[in-house]
């Protein structure tokens, strides 16, 4: 078990959370969600110890192991990739040490032989002997080939190093597990083979913090919310949350519908969620918690959604784009070789390729950024194209413009009435409207840029990976945009959920040329 008692964290003036209380049951799994900068990692480094609370204590149920996933990518530069996995279990690892100390001597003595006697059973309790290939499998299933387990640590990419850390965590079978962003570099199959590892630990205590909502659905029975400087914690995965906390405002808003109504609205909506709910142990632990809940347990959120709404200013004809034999070279290899596709009005295509480079440059060709080595994009006549690019750092390198200035020069409406307006939608009100905007922060110039977007009137959407740098409540909001937008979209994600709930057509850019499946992403994984 793992519990809070009156914790409290303040930097300088500023206090992150206060009056904590907060206890976390083995065989749960919460999802740990907050604004950009409310203190997700911060709360898990408190609990891990890594850094003190300004107040109150962490209790941890004595002889439980605690696991995290540290994001040091270069702390274990000189060891070997299975060494490195079996260096998450710390007891493990000193009980080797020892025993090959005490085997080393030379004047081995009755008692080192008792000692060893000792070692060796804590070695077999531990599973000591299967260690190595109990790491071997952590690191087949997030994708590390058998030629990689004896290489250096320095010779791996940033993406495989992920890998072998979050390994590192999982090894061992902690009794608590803390995994701060454990997606970010996974490919799909390794995501999934997570979900189903996490799914699986009956009696570990697990603290996720991730802007993945797909991830959070399938894995959380939980959700812990930091809101305005507390902590609370809600029965059910992500999606519940986000719905009953709309729900609970809608029935604060109308104060007069009857008691009843209300829980009879609130069992048809746990009613929906149970009865989605997967096989899996986690899921039917989750629906049983959710049966229990009563309208009491249903509150809203505190926290702030921008608007994100795409309006077209005409439409668009039937021929909207023809892409034929498009060839890019990048460092001298094809990344697009021969590709041809057409796309239609009203589509909504989702674009995949092994790397962000190929889809880039892609996108960079279909927003007249980038010309192609070979071949020719036709655009039709009454289309016209908004770009989400995947860097936008040129576009805010004035550093005398403040954000009122900035969105000017992408507006037919130039009065500081409407531009005030429209900033605030976005969650740049008062004082945030002035600032710079060479000094925004990676999520506020998505937010921007979504906005020029929004006031160009496009009737097609260029988006390269628009969820990146972005909180949970920005993404169900752009997510929700894309949803409602009537014109055609041609995007990239690693968000499955976003990718899911908008693509209604998936163009994998392949090695030579595309596969093009009408079908939604999931269907679409299924075909694979």
């Amino acid at each position: 078990m793992l519990a809070c008692h009156d914790i409290r964290i303040q930097f300088g003036g500023r206090t992150l959370f206060d009056d904590v209380n907060l206890k976390f049951i083995p065989g749960n799994c919460y999802g740990i969600i907050g604004a950009n900068g409310a203190g997700k990692s911060t709360f898990l480094k408190i609990l891990s110890g890594e850094i003190s609370a300004t107040g109150g204590r962490i209790e941890v149920t004595p002889g439980e192991r605690m696991a995290v996933l540290r994001q040091n990518h270069f702390a274990f530069e000189e060891e070997e990739v299975l060494t490195t996995v079996i260096l998450g279990h710390g007891r493990l690892v000193e009980i080797m040490k020892e025993k090959d100390a005490l085997y080393a001597k030379e004047d081995f003595s009755e008692k080192d032989g008792e000692r060893t006697a000792e070692l060796e059973s804590l070695f077999a309790e531990l599973n000591g002997w299967e260690a190595e290939a109990n790491a071997a499998a952590l690191l087949a299933g997030l994708g590390i080939k058998d030629d990689l387990h004896h290489r250096k640590m320095k010779e791996l990419t940033g993406g495989e190093k992920v890998k072998v850390l979050l390994a590192q965590a999982l090894f061992g079978k902690p009794e608590i597990l803390l995994l701060d962003e454990p997606t970010n570099d996974l490919d799909l199959k390794a995501i999934q083979w997570l979900e189903t590892f996490i799914m699986d630990q009956q009696d570990t205590t697990v603290l996720v913090v991730s802007h993945d909502r797909h991830f959070l659905n399938k894995v959380c029975t939980h959700i812990c919310d930091i809101d305005f400087g507390k902590i609370k914690i809600f029965v059910g995965n992500y999606d519940f949350w986000y719905k009953s906390a709309q729900l609970a405002q809608r029935m604060l808003s109308d104060q007069n519908k009857k008691v009843e109504d209300k829980m009879k609205e609130l069992k048809e909506f746990i009613q929906r969620f149970s009865a989605n709910a997967s096989k899996s142990s986690q899921a039917t632990s989750r629906k049983k918690l959710l049966d229990k809940l009563t309208l009491e347990d249903i509150q809203p959120s505190s926290r702030k959604y921008p608007y994100v709404g795409f309006r077209a200013d005409r439409e668009a004809g039937d021929q909207l784009l023809r892409v034929e034999n498009l060839t890019v070279l990048f460092e001298g290899e094809k990344i697009l070789n021969n590709v041809s596709f057409t796309i239609k009005k009203g589509q909504k295509v989702v674009f995949l390729a092994k790397s962000e480079v190929v889809t880039t440059a892609l996108f960079r060709i279909l927003a007249g950024e980038q010309a192609p080595d070979s071949g020719k994009v036709d655009w039709g006549i009454t289309t016209t194209r908004a770009y989400l690019p995947n860097d936008n750092s040129s576009y805010f390198k004035d550093a005398s413009l403040d954000l009122i200035n900035w969105l000017r020069q992408y507006s037919k409406d130039q009065t500081e009435t409407f531009l005030r307006g429209f900033l605030g939608r976005m969650l740049f009100s008062g004082e945030e409207a002035l600032k710079k905007c060479n000094v925004l922060s990676g999520g506020e110039k998505v937010r921007c840029m979504l906005s020029k977007m929004m006031l160009s009137g496009s009737n097609v959407l260029i988006l390269d990976n628009p969820t990146n740098h972005l909180d949970l409540e920005t993404i169900t909001a752009v997510n929700e945009g894309l949803i409602d937008f009537k014109g055609t979209i041609l995007f990239t994600s690693h968000d499955h959920e976003f990718i899911q709930t908008v693509a209604t057509r998936v163009i994998a850019v392949e090695e030579r040329g595309v596969r093009d499946e009408e079908c939604s992403y999931d269907e679409f994984l299924g075909l694979v």
